[in-house]
């Protein structure tokens, strides 16, 4: 037995991208993993992963991801979601928030103005108040027993310039948010931290032209990374020492001592600035 067989997770949006390379690693690693996402099956969607695809990936690493259909503009649905895991696993371990919408009409290279106001709405809806119900959600049952952590899925987008002024917005309130609720949850036993990915080969930046974008790829991170670095805050007995702090990936690898899924350490990427204490000084 590992020493995170039994555990359980849930990862909110993680058909695709950083959310389903945390949610395989995790499995692989024994945890327990429900994720959550609108697309269940390959096609359903014009982009690539699906709740089918990723729990058959799953399988093939040993591990068991069980699907939940959720839409996170949808209290109901979510909130449905999470009694379900409740009522089958009895007990809720580990809720990473990485659900985060980026509307396909947003092109990044033009200037906010040009875009819609729905662009604010779709990022602070599904990624920062998406986060704020799950936590929500969360908090109760992890307080009861005494144990659990929250981790937000944020990005050097909190702060430095990266998309659109509404997506570094949505990750600084995050950053914020994590803080926030860490003050509040520590001292019954939960710890909550945000976790910044630097560069990561998901199938939407592999998809783009890399030097149209000027992306250098060269030592970006595997979306199974991020999960690596979940795993090793979810097996630390002393994890409350970690809580209401951002941390890049690559910081908790090397604190932890591991390394991405081809055995190589990725690039280390911009590192959150020190945010000071938590209460003002009197």
């Amino acid at each position: 037995m590992g020493l995170l067989d039994g555990a359980t997770a849930i990862v909110t949006g993680a058909t695709r991208g950083v959310g389903r390379g945390c949610a395989l690693e995790l499995a692989s690693q024994g945890v327990r993993v429900y994720i959550t996402g609108r697309t269940v099956h390959e096609g359903d969607s014009q982009h690539p992963g699906s709740l089918e695809s990723a729990a058959e990936e799953a399988r093939a690493l040993g591990g068991e991801l069980i699907g939940i259909v959720c839409d996170h503009r949808d209290d109901d649905q979510v909130r449905a979601a999470f009694e379900r895991v409740t009522r089958e696993r009895g007990r809720l371990d580990l809720l990473v928030n990485n659900a985060f919408l980026i509307p396909d009409e947003l092109d990044p290279k033009a200037p906010f103005w040009e875009s819609s106001l729905a662009c604010w709405d779709d990022m602070h809806s599904v990624g920062l108040r998406s986060a704020y119900v799950g936590t929500w959600l969360a908090a109760p049952g992890m307080v009861r027993q005494r144990r659990g952590l929250v981790v937000n899925v944020s990005s050097q987008g909190a702060r430095y310039f990266a998309v659109h002024p509404a997506y570094g917005a949505a990750k600084a309130g995050l950053d914020r948010m994590t803080r926030d609720t860490a003050h509040q949850l520590e001292p019954h036993g939960v710890a909550a931290v945000a976790l910044w990915p630097a560069y990561v080969t998901t199938e939407r930046i592999l998809a783009l032209d890399a030097a149209e974008w000027g992306l250098d790829l060269d030592g970006a991170e595997s979306p199974r990374f991020a999960g690596r670095a979940i795993a090793a805050l979810l097996a630390d007995p002393q994890v409350i020492r970690r809580s209401w702090r951002s941390y890049t990936t690559r910081r908790l690898a090397d604190a932890y001592g591991f390394v991405d899924v081809d055995g190589a350490l990725p690039k280390a990427g911009p590192e959150p600035l020190d945010p000071g204490p938590l209460l003002p000084p009197g």
